[in-house]
């Protein structure tokens, strides 16, 4: 069974940073604004302070992602490759036309 891709938990838990609190504010009757102005403040808060393992990882993968030494190749890439240099091979029939001396 595979693992659930770090970017879940991260998401799953931000998630849950701001939606409890929220729930607990709108509960106690306070101004839905507020409520959720509050709990966007005491979300990133969270999130900031303890999930920092996890907010690198994801930066991790992303940066290794996007510096592959190799990229990454499709399997029609190389077809629609061929496709191009072919056309851009045969002369064109302007290219094949001798100019006129006028």
């Amino acid at each position: 069974m595979k693992s659930v891709p770090t970017w879940i938990w991260y998401t799953a838990l931000r998630v849950l940073l701001f939606a409890v609190p929220l729930a607990v504010l709108l509960i106690a009757g306070v101004n839905p604004w507020v409520s959720a102005a509050v709990a966007a403040l005491f979300g990133l808060s969270a999130s900031l302070i303890f999930l920092r393992r996890q907010r690198e990882e994801i930066a991790g993968d992303l940066y290794a992602a996007r510096h592959r030494e190799k990229p990454a190749v499709r399997e029609d890439d190389e077809e629609e490759d061929a496709a191009v240099d072919a056309t851009e091979s045969t002369p064109r029939d302007e290219e094949r036309q001798a100019p006129s001396a006028g």
